[in-house]
């Protein structure tokens, strides 16, 4: 998959998609694609490459956590409009 590296606006080719969509893993393995030649593999942050349209990565990516407000609300019997915090006994 192609994205575009914030930091040097280059493309940036990922192909072991599983490692990217993994939220445990917070680097990937990619390539720079510039020049003629192939480009040695770099490591990327997964926060720092975005799609070609600019839009950023999917949160549940590069964040083992993104679920957490959720399932304290579920465990807490909160509702979604209520606040981060616990309201029980």
């Amino acid at each position: 998959m192609l994205f575009k590296d914030i930091n040097t606006n280059h493309l940036v080719e990922v192909a072991d998609v599983v490692t990217l969509v993994n939220p445990y893993e917070l680097t990937v393995v990619g390539r720079y694609l510039w020049g003629e030649e192939m480009q040695d593999p770099e490591v990327f942050d997964k926060t720092l490459l975005r799609f070609l349209s600019g839009e950023v990565l999917p949160r549940c990516w590069y964040d083992s956590r993104y679920r957490d407000n959720e399932l304290r609300r579920l465990k807490c019997g909160t509702k979604v409009n209520d606040g981060d915090h616990y309201q029980g006994a």
